[in-house]
């Protein structure tokens, strides 16, 4: 069977306030919800009525069994999501200060099992012959998560579409500055780069998005999609073809999981072979829809969301 999306990266378990615009040494009452970049962005693809699977890895204990339940509650296949015995699945505390105050808390010592993942173990058949396979820049950030990932990336040699999600976490390298040799690397063997102002600078040197995305374009890739925050999303296709599109008005109430939306929202529109204002427009109204809602994952809009939320020019 070939996938139409297969994400390789992150997973864990949030554990988000149910009160808002309250410290964590207050907070009285959490959900817990299934996280982690690369696998929200498999969710949000599954929402969108694409087959999806996720490599990644839990610990073999009873969050690593609530994660597995969870994404098959999602209709995203787990059948590469295996446990790391002696490590503990990783859990994330956020707080939550609208509008635009979201303090992370990762708890992933002594290591997060999804950097365990073995390039030996890697099914390299699914992933050269699924229509768009998804890595990470947090899959680069140790061993042997980071040979993995290239080994994946070669062995796909830009066949269909490959993206790469910047997603540059300081926190998670021994040593930051070591990133970009690897960051560089990785480009070579995509086909669309996906990150912010502060990721593009980290894989390009560059800040500005118009000459970031020409750096993504010289680094290899064929389509640079640099996200600007309030600005909205850039977009710009080795073909001459570009999008500029400005952000949906929403009024939000966690902005953490929005880039996941996008990036889900981004890969169907890649999928269906729209043209790239409309899967900019339909990426970013994603987005602004799972800012609107406190969880990640559960929040992930259906298409018809998406479309009413594009049509009326807000969330509503």
């Amino acid at each position: 069977m070939a996938y139409d999306l297969i994400t390789m990266g992150r997973i864990g378990v949030d554990l988000y306030p149910l009160q808002t615009g309250v410290p964590l040494p207050q907070v009285t009452s959490f959900g817990k919800f299934l996280g982690g970049s690369a696998t929200n962005v498999a969710v949000a693809a599954a929402r969108l009525g694409r087959e999806v699977a996720v490599i990644t890895r839990t610990g073999d204990d009873p969050f690593g069994t609530y994660l597995h339940e969870a994404l098959r509650g999602f209709g995203v296949d787990d059948r590469w999501v295996t446990a790391v015995p002696g490590l503990p699945t990783p859990v994330t505390f956020c707080e939550v200060f609208p509008p635009d105050d979201f303090p992370l808390y990762f708890y992933r010592q002594p290591k997060a099992p999804d950097l365990e993942i073995d390039a030996h173990d890697l099914d390299l058949d699914a992933v050269r012959d699924t229509r768009v396979f998804w890595v990470t820049g947090t899959g680069l950030s140790e061993e042997p998560s980071r040979t993995a990932t290239l080994a994946a990336l070669a062995h796909r040699a830009r066949s269909g579409t490959t993206v790469f999600d910047l997603d540059w976490r300081p926190m998670f390298w021994r040593d930051p500055e070591s990133a970009c040799p690897f960051y560089a690397e990785a480009l070579r063997h995509t086909t669309v780069a996906v990150g912010n102002l502060d990721e593009v600078e980290v894989a390009t040197g560059v800040r500005e998005p118009h000459a970031a995305a020409r750096a993504l374009l010289d680094a290899g890739v064929e389509l640079a999609v640099v996200k600007q925050g309030p600005k909205g999303v850039l977009a710009v296709s080795r073909t001459g073809e570009s999008a500029e599109v400005p952000p949906l008005p929403v009024t939000v109430l966690n902005g953490l999981g929005a880039g996941d939306a996008f990036g889900g929202s981004l890969c169907h529109g890649l999928l269906a072979g729209w043209d790239l204002e409309k899967t900019m427009r339909h990426a970013n109204a994603a987005g602004a829809i799972v800012a609107s809602r406190l969880e990640c994952s559960s929040a992930m809009p259906t298409a018809g969301e998406i479309e009413a939320a594009v049509a009326a020019g807000a969330v509503l």
